[in-house]
């Protein structure tokens, strides 16, 4: 890891958690896998605040730990996890975009705290949501629990792993650290909760001033505590499903920008009917038959059967190789092609800034030797049709700012 990675995790950790928590993720970030007594005397930490600094960061998934053979248990920093908090606010604009302010606040929760109960997030959700409301307003539970469930439907948010629950318990000692597990079909799985009421507005100052001490109200929380209905399962947000979003949305972007509308909404509809079933990893979307397509096309986008099997086939048979056909069954089949698209995308992005540095008589020998792999200085003064000093300069360029390699061949 860069050392401008590293100070960048460093000024997020600080900003979210504050200095003690900084302190320990750094440490575990520059040293890698250590055990809690090390970090305690390398960052000259009392155990106690190791403990609840480690607490904080494996409650927001920054670190991990693992236990050894010899029952040592060893922490260590997810530093790629620490970076996507620079996309915390993308996240959270992305839901509202998708499921409007319910959506937007059930995400926001979920971020800041690392992980909740569905429970505890719907009724914060409903008392901030209440807040906002005119007087005499409130957001039922109902409301927002409906939200979560869409949420958890579209994979945006997941169940935790947890401890596994054994009948004959083990009546050796405890494990130094337990063991984590999720079953994938309950990944996604909501509990059956009948979470009845609503959002409640905090008390204004003055409303506190008007009534009696705080020290002379009756206390119901601690005595009149009902039981949490789903307790022990806790949900998290799923990052890797909104950078699945956010690849579908960039390619649904170029196809736009190289067709048109009508073919950028056809596989609009392709990624948007495979989102669930395709891993995000994959390299092929779902074969879809052509009729599947047209059924699920939205409503009052008005094109024939025959105008869509048309946009398919331009498709199909574009150099991009975005869409491909993968047999002839149900009018044919086709998936979107994701590690070619995302290909595309990189080259087109890097050849977007070897113009913007070097101009374009530099982005077209770059593009040329991005066709060719492997070219000769010669042969680029022929392809580009560039003079051969110039073209020597230009190499050098690129060459010098690690645009390009040099790989000397033998007689």
């Amino acid at each position: 890891m860069t050392q401008a990675e590293i100070k960048l995790c460093s000024l997020l950790l600080q900003e979210h958690f504050g200095e003690i928590v900084e302190k320990i993720g750094v440490h575990l970030i520059r040293t890698g896998s250590q055990s809690l007594r090390v970090i305690a005397h390398d960052t000259g930490t009392s155990l106690d605040q190791v403990k609840k600094a480690l607490c904080v960061l494996v409650q927001h998934n920054l670190v991990s730990y693992q236990v050894h053979k010899r029952g040592v248990v060893e922490y260590e920093a997810q530093c790629s996890r620490v970076l996507r908090m620079l996309r915390y606010p993308r996240y959270i604009y992305t839901t509202k975009t998708l499921y409007s302010d319910t959506g937007e606040l059930i995400v926001e929760e979920l971020l800041l705290n690392g992980k909740l109960t569905m429970s505890a997030v719907v009724k914060k959700v409903a008392d901030r949501l209440t807040e906002t409301m005119e007087d005499g307003k409130t957001m039922d539970y109902a409301e927002v629990s409906n939200t979560f469930v869409r949420l958890a439907d579209t994979h945006f948010v997941q169940r935790c792993p947890s401890v596994p629950t054994t009948e004959n318990s083990d009546p050796g000692p405890p494990p130094p650290a337990p063991t984590l597990v999720i079953n994938e079909k309950d990944m996604y799985l909501v509990p059956k909760l009948s979470l009845i009421g609503k959002g409640k507005r905090r008390r204004s100052s003055d409303e506190d001033a008007a009534g009696e001490p705080k020290a002379k109200r009756p206390k119901y929380t601690t005595d009149n505590k009902e039981p949490i209905p789903d307790d022990g399962i806790y949900w998290q947000a799923n990052l890797d499903r909104f950078h699945q979003h956010f690849r579908d949305q960039a390619i649904v972007s170029a196809v736009a920008n190289r067709m048109d509308q009508t073919s950028s909404e056809i596989v609009r509809t392709m990624l948007r009917m495979s989102e669930i079933t395709t891993s995000s990893s994959a390299p092929f979307t779902q074969p879809l038959s052509s009729n599947e397509i047209f059924r699920s096309l939205p409503v009052g986008y008005n094109i024939s059967k025959q105008v869509l099997d048309q946009y398919l086939t331009l498709l199909a048979d574009d150099p991009l190789e975005f869409v491909g056909k993968s047999g002839d069954s149900g009018g044919g089949m086709y998936v979107i092609n994701l590690h070619k698209a995302l290909a595309s995308l990189a080259t087109a992005t890097l050849e977007s800034v070897v113009q913007e540095r070097f101009g374009s008589r530099c982005a077209r020998i770059f593009r040329l030797v991005l066709q060719k792999k492997h070219i000769e200085q010669k042969q680029v003064e022929d392809f580009a049709m560039i003079p051969a000093k110039e073209a020597k300069d230009m190499l050098y360029k690129m060459l010098s700012e690690n645009f390009m390699s040099l790989q000397v061949g033998c007689q």
